[in-house]
């Protein structure tokens, strides 16, 4: 009975490792939706979500039935509660991505990134791959170099958010309020996309260490 129980908890990590890569795969294909204002990634990524979806929703079902039937304790417990809230944020990071397809695909055929920010939202986009590509290594092995690695990441998008608002705001932005809105929009999608993978960090941190506090000085999350 042991041995199952314990497959299943390998399943559960599997499933999020699974979740994960599936959600790095979306958000690339957005931003470089995004970027080329390319209409049939951006469908492409809008259908996969669904598939981001059932696969999340499954893992619950999974992690709800280990609860009830193997009343779990101690880093087995926590294990099950992890999975589920970490799944709620990967579920989440792939509406995220969802979005910034969205928004591709309503420009469509001009392009989604609003003129002066270009660089900008190119740097975003890489940041978020970056991340997420993380994220998969971060639940694969619990190295939890890549806990901070994303914090530090996630740092940077912070940062480039804050400037495509100072951009907007500022007396020389010329951008028509539909422009106005796409561009602040995509900023805050991209940001808090890392922001989720921050709040997974956290967890994971937590898993690893058994402390919750500890994890809010490694991690912080926005």
């Amino acid at each position: 009975m042991r041995e199952v129980f314990h497959q299943s908890l390998e399943d559960v990590q599997g499933r999020l490792v699974e979740i994960a890569e599936l959600v790095a795969v979306a958000i690339e294909r957005a931003t470089m939706a995004f970027a080329s204002s390319d209409v049939a990634l951006a469908e492409a990524v809008i259908e996969a979500d669904a598939v981001i979806d059932d696969k999340a929703a499954a893992l619950d079902e999974l992690a709800i039935e280990i609860l009830a039937r193997q009343q779990p304790v101690a880093r087995d417990l926590r294990i099950v509660v992890t999975a589920l809230r970490v799944s709620a944020s990967l579920e989440r990071m792939g509406d995220l991505a969802e979005h910034i397809a969205q928004l591709a695909r309503s420009r469509f055929p001009e392009r989604a990134i609003p003129r002066g920010l270009k660089s900008t939202f190119t740097r975003m986009g890489e940041l978020d791959v970056t991340v997420a590509h993380m994220l998969v290594e971060l639940l694969r092995t619990e190295d939890l170099k890549h806990a901070e690695e994303i914090r530090n990441l996630d740092d940077s998008i912070d940062e480039l958010h804050l400037s495509v608002f100072e951009k907007v705001l500022g007396e020389t932005w010329k951008g028509e309020a539909g422009t106005t809105v796409d561009a602040t929009l995509a900023s805050r999608y991209h940001e808090r996309f890392a922001d989720h993978a921050v709040s997974v960090a956290k967890r994971v941190v937590y898993l690893a260490t058994g402390d919750w506090a500890g994890a809010d000085e490694s991690v912080v999350v926005a």
